[in-house]
């Protein structure tokens, strides 16, 4: 009589039975003896059905913490598939092993496929973060710094990897990372300039707050939205008059990336502009705001309990 990971296994090989969320959550806290199975599975289904397989367990575990598939994703980082390689990468995203920085760093240096290297370089940056609150071992920290700067500095590499790289690095407060996001800022390549407005919002350093403002009014969306989200990080109410404009912009996304951003500002003008918002003809600019007034009323009274 099979054991119900060998019933699942037999489903998962056979392309002719659809996916189904509620039969995988059985591969969360598998066993390492099922993780072993698991892996002598893999090559008996069909590779696009490997792909779906991963994306729908990625997606899975970001709607659920209670999930935990990070021992199917570890193991999928050697896949022979680009596709799954990245996806097993993203499904890492919020594991602080950090075990992890030197597999991320080889997969940035050495893997064959961009899009992997990509998604190794954005799962850095929570290692970043970490090394700029001194919870890494020196030798992490120097090789993780050293490796982001290299590779950014490395104009043949491709663009999107840069990118990434660049946005690791901001939490870490080094006068190259400072150099690398105005060389990005500057170079005249669109999404890499947005990478830098970007990154200018997790370095939480003032000094940019002044290109924000001015990128603002910016012809691209994106540079928009990227600044709604940096002045939300930064916390500045120089930023409200600006954020309060974009409420009205012609793109959805910007419009709710401002009113988040007044929702983490606070302040007397943020909560008008928010109030005013309760007015719009738009149920989402309503509920965006509605949330973002609920959030500051908790702030503000953090003993106040909300159901």
């Amino acid at each position: 009589m099979l054991q119900p990971i060998e019933e699942l296994l037999a489903e998962l090989r056979d392309s002719e039975i659809p996916l189904a969320s509620s039969r995988l959550v059985e591969l969360s806290h598998l066993t390492p003896e099922e993780v072993g199975l698991l892996d002598k599975t893999w090559p008996q289904i069909e590779p696009q059905r490997c792909r779906q397989l991963v994306k729908l367990l990625v997606e899975m575990a970001e709607e659920s913490p209670r999930l935990d598939f990070d021992s199917i994703f570890r193991n999928l980082l050697s896949n022979p598939d680009e596709v799954v390689r990245s996806k097993a990468v993203e499904g890492l995203w919020e594991n602080e092993d950090t075990r992890l920085i030197n597999t991320f760093i080889d997969m940035l240096l050495k893997d064959s496929s961009e899009a992997v290297q990509a998604a190794a370089a954005q799962n850095l940056g929570r290692f970043a973060l970490m090394a700029e609150f001194d919870r890494l071992r020196a030798d992490y920290k120097v090789r993780l710094e050293q490796t982001l700067l290299t590779i950014f500095n490395d104009e043949t590499r491709q663009l999107d990897v840069r990118r990434r790289v660049l946005e690791s690095l901001a939490p870490l407060s080094l006068p190259e990372t400072r150099t690398a996001i105005t060389r990005a800022y500057e170079s005249g390549i669109p999404k890499l300039k947005t990478s830098a407005i970007y990154a200018m919002g997790k370095t939480c350093d003032p000094i940019w707050l002044d290109i924000l403002l001015n990128e603002a009014e910016s012809d691209d969306a994106e540079i928009r939205y990227e600044v709604c989200q940096a002045c939300g990080e930064f916390g500045e109410t120089e930023a409200v008059p600006y954020l309060a404009d974009l409420i009205d912009d012609p793109d959805t996304h910007v419009q709710m990336a401002a009113i988040q951003a007044l929702g983490k500002i606070g302040g007397a003008e943020a909560k008008e502009s928010l109030e005013q918002c309760l007015d719009s003809d738009s149920d989402a600019i309503k509920d965006a705001a509605q949330e973002a007034l609920d959030e500051l009323e908790s702030d503000e009274d953090p003993f106040s309990l909300r159901f």
